[in-house]
């Protein structure tokens, strides 16, 4: 099978309703295009959800795949939580991973434990539990980039996890879990840099015409100065996804607080 649908993602904590708190306006945009982007999944019945973020356990060097028997975590905000379990997908887990190492491009599997079981169970992050509270409770595969790795191998991965699923027979679905530049507000934990929004206004107008790859020909001090974290999990997407099969239905921006939220259908 194919990738049945693809979207990107955001994943500050507040989009999740349990989590709003007393600004529910605040996040508001961005909470009904994720409630839109979950109909799409729905409508696609995916067997398994791959989601791509920049939270997960990271391992120096190479791009990690979870592939543990189960994962758990919680999202604090606001003085509620949000708890969320999933099963993993170990099979297509395994199956990237070797198509991955066939690939000759940096991977690890990991595990926690026991090699099976109920005590087989790593943490799942946020940047995993906001996007997935929206979409349907399939069995998931959580991957984790890392900044050490190049951007083409990033693509060329993205080209990797297509070939996966494709010759794993089931029905797939792609999330990009992305944040933008995180320098928007001088009370910020990384305080103003006018970079985050010339960055974002890039990254908005690299969606809306579909030239995702591009994002490769962003400046490293540039990078640096506005911090957004979305953009090795899009340029696996962009990988998973070539351009002249891409159909991208850009639904929303804001930066309501100290970073960037977007939100893109890809089919």
């Amino acid at each position: 099978m194919t990738l049945v649908f693809s979207c990107i993602t955001p994943h500050g904590g507040e989009i999740i309703p349990e989590l709003c708190g007393a600004l529910p306006q605040r996040m508001a945009k961005t909470r009904e295009s994720m409630d839109r982007l979950g109909e799409y999944m729905r409508l696609a019945a995916p067997e398994a959800i791959i989601v791509l973020t920049p939270h997960g356990t990271r391992i120096n060097g190479q791009f990690s795949i979870s592939n543990s028997e189960h994962m758990t975590g919680n999202v604090e905000e606001n003085g509620a939580i949000f708890s969320m379990a999933r099963v993993v997908d170990r099979d297509l887990a395994s199956e990237i991973e070797l198509y991955t190492k066939q690939a000759g491009l940096p991977v690890g599997s990991i595990n926690y434990a026991t090699s099976a079981g109920p005590l087989s169970s790593l943490p799942l992050d946020w940047g995993s539990i906001v996007p997935l509270r929206f979409m349907p409770d399939v069995p998931v595969v959580i991957i984790t980039p890392s900044r050490d790795i190049s951007f083409e191998k990033h693509l060329q991965f993205g080209n990797v996890l297509r070939t996966a699923v494709q010759q794993s027979n089931k029905r797939v679905g792609l999330i990009a879990s992305c944040d933008w530049a995180h320098a928007h507000k001088p009370d910020g934990p990384y305080g103003y840099h006018p970079a985050a929004m010339e960055l974002d206004q890039r990254v908005v107008n690299l969606f809306k015409n579909n030239q995702l790859e591009d994002m490769v020909n962003f400046d490293s001090q540039f990078i640096e100065d506005a911090k957004p974290d979305g953009i090795w999990q899009t340029l696996i997407l962009a990988g998973a996804i070539p351009k002249l099969e891409r159909r991208i239905e850009f639904l929303s921006y804001e930066a309501p607080t100290y970073f960037g939220l977007l939100c893109a259908a890809i089919r």
